[in-house]
């Protein structure tokens, strides 16, 4: 459409939905008059609502002077208030110049998206405020005698973030699919202390031998199941950002957090960092807790088993309610404002094995975890994965030197029984009858994993199992 020239011409619409590309298009910038560019002007940026007040009287005064010599004038500001729309149509009347109101019928979706892009956002209520004002605002314009109304659509949203380039990740699901068997492998020893160099080293190899992926545990003393009090255990989501930019394919998670050691709307801003920054590759595993030694010892307190199993099944909504699109008040908060989000859906494997902890697993969750011995007690669920401590040797030879230097005061036979010790052959086809059984995730914490060499045994493994 042809607009006429000079005219005075008023932008009306909410943050977002356009405005100032339009008018870029179409007049030279000494033409424009915008509130926000005076912001910056007067204050100390166009996002300064501090310098509103100023940035107007400033706006009040250039329209003037420019309509007082019958030069081209656009307004770009909300438009939304009523009282100065008709004053500066009253103005244009009086230095008589046809005057336009251009009404942006943007789409609500369109503008939010394009408030994301902004380096300082319109607070969300506002601009749903603005947005919910248009319908009446239009109707005013129309009995408000403009000599030219233009409608505009307020043109495309921004172009989506690209997803992130797939990876062979996608080949190696954290979950298997029917009659195939994922192997994510859990690290809990860590004889170096918190070395990055064998971390790194250890998750390279995990990567080259075929797992899906890499857990630790969250504990705040090393468990008497694994190692001694005074060796190290590294806090896990650190742990897990340092190997989430060493690591292009593995989803990295825990196995699991205590949802005594941290309040739930932190653990999701944590895990939501996480997948953000590893691209997608973040797990959550959440469980009730059970060492009361590491709560006393960092000065947490440890509530009775019941209620531990209460902040776990509040923990699980309040978690999906910060990772879900929107702001709303959802799982019995105030607002859900938490950002970044995920990139995607994130899983969620709660750990344990009662019986109200396997009912929230298949409610809540997205996959329980249990030890290989326990699959048969699980019940109904989404999706099965265990927890397995298994000695694998490259020979007879190997399996027996290897049982002899891990089992310390247990006998050698019952140690090699504990952790199903035996070949390659011998744990493809045990873990064959756990696919039977319905596991579709193995979390492997081999007792001898002292670094690379040790995790590229599993390759021969993994590889019968994804086959």
């Amino acid at each position: 459409m042809e607009l006429p020239d000079p005219a005075l011409v008023v932008l009306v619409g909410p943050a977002g939905a356009g405005k100032s590309t339009w008018a870029a298009a179409r007049y030279r910038d000494a033409e424009i008059v915008s509130s926000d560019a005076l912001r910056a002007r007067v204050g100390t940026g166009p996002a300064d609502l501090d310098a509103g007040d100023d940035a107007f009287a400033v706006l009040e005064a250039i329209v003037a002077a420019r309509l007082r010599r019958g030069l081209t004038t656009v307004v770009d500001t909300l438009g939304l208030d009523a009282g100065r729309r008709r004053a500066w149509l009253a103005a244009g009347r009086a230095a008589g110049m046809p005057c336009v109101a251009t009404v942006f019928g943007t789409p609500a979706a369109v503008c939010r998206a394009r408030n994301r892009e902004r380096d300082r956002p319109v607070p969300a209520p506002a601009l749903t405020s603005q947005v919910r004002r248009m319908p009446g605002v239009s109707a005013e314009i129309a009995g408000e005698q403009w000599d030219l109304v233009v409608r505009e659509s307020g043109g495309p949203a921004p172009a989506a973030a690209p997803a992130p380039p797939p990876t062979t990740a996608a080949a190696r699901p954290l979950f298997a699919g029917p009659g195939g068997l994922s192997f994510v492998l859990q690290v809990s020893r860590f004889p170096s202390g918190a070395s990055a160099e064998r971390l790194t080293a250890v998750a390279r190899a995990a990567e080259e031998a075929g797992f899906a992926g890499l857990a630790l545990m969250d504990h705040l003393i090393q468990i008497p199941q694994v190692g001694r009090p005074y060796e190290a255990i590294p806090e896990p989501l650190v742990t897990l950002g340092l190997l989430a930019g060493a690591t292009t394919t593995l989803h990295l998670g825990t196995l699991v957090c205590p949802v005594t050691f941290r309040p739930a709307g932190v653990l999701a801003k944590a895990f939501a960092t996480l997948d953000a920054l590893s691209g997608g590759r973040a797990f959550c595993g959440l469980g009730a807790g059970w060492w009361e030694r590491e709560h006393a010892g960092h000065g947490l307190p440890f509530p009775a088993a019941g209620d531990r199993v209460d902040l776990l099944e509040r923990a699980i909504p309040t978690m999906r309610a910060l990772w879900a699109t929107g702001t709303r008040p959802a799982a019995g908060l105030p607002e859900t404002t938490s950002y970044p989000r995920p990139v995607g859906a994130l899983p969620i494997i709660v750990g344990g094995t009662g019986p109200r902890v396997l009912r929230l697993a298949a409610s809540l969750g997205d996959a329980c975890n249990v030890p290989a011995a326990r699959v048969a007690q699980t019940g109904p669920q989404q999706r099965v994965t265990v927890l397995d401590v298994p000695v694998l040797g490259e020979d007879r030879d190997h399996v027996a030197t290897l049982v002899e230097r891990l089992r310390g005061r247990t006998d050698a036979a019952t140690f090699a029984a504990r952790h199903h010790a035996g070949t390659a052959d011998r744990h493809v086809a045990r873990y064959r009858g756990l696919v039977e059984a319905g596991v579709c995730t193995a979390f492997v914490a081999p007792p001898d994993l002292t670094g690379p060499a040790d995790v590229a045994r599993w390759a021969p493994v993994i590889a019968a199992l994804s086959s």
